[in-house]
């Protein structure tokens, strides 16, 4: 092996090691920033994709967030539990449950609002720094993920 090789085998240079860091950061960040309004990180990610869109389907739902059945049917439980949500059969389909936001649900998007603003304060980025970075994570995600469907 020569030398340069070599120096691109240690950890530090890994791309995979770096976003894994990366994520463990930004997790311990959003659960300092979540824990005052009594939220975990699925829990957060849930009420925004219901505060986009109301009334939505488990599966809807579990498609939005890329997360199974296995996941998401605890997290919902949890949820109603805790007075975010309601759970209810579809009148036109029993077997379909639509996940509905609560007054207490819906009141949390207001609590919520400064999530964002206090993560970019913590990573030091400004609104179009997180944007072009977040389009950067969503744009290798397609590649990757469009490499895979294609291998």
């Amino acid at each position: 092996m020569t030398d340069d090789l070599e120096a691109y085998l240690t950890l530090d240079q890994q791309l995979c090691f770096a976003l894994y860091g990366a994520t463990l950061a930004v997790t311990r960040t959003y659960k300092g920033l979540l824990e005052p309004l009594g939220l975990t990180y699925p829990q957060y990610i849930t009420l925004m994709a219901l505060w986009e869109k109301d009334h939505q389907s488990v599966k809807a739902l579990g498609e939005k967030l890329g997360l199974d059945s296995g996941t998401l049917s605890p997290l919902l439980k949890r949820m109603e539990q805790a007075g975010f949500i309601a759970r209810q059969r579809h009148a036109g389909d029993e077997r379909q449950v639509v996940i509905s936001l609560t007054d207490e649900g819906a009141r949390l998007k207001h609590e919520a609002s400064s999530v964002m603003a206090s993560l970019g304060a913590a990573m030091g980025c400004g609104l179009e720094e997180m944007k072009a970075l977040r389009q950067q994570l969503q744009d290798l995600r397609d590649r990757l993920n469009g490499a895979q469907d294609k291998g």
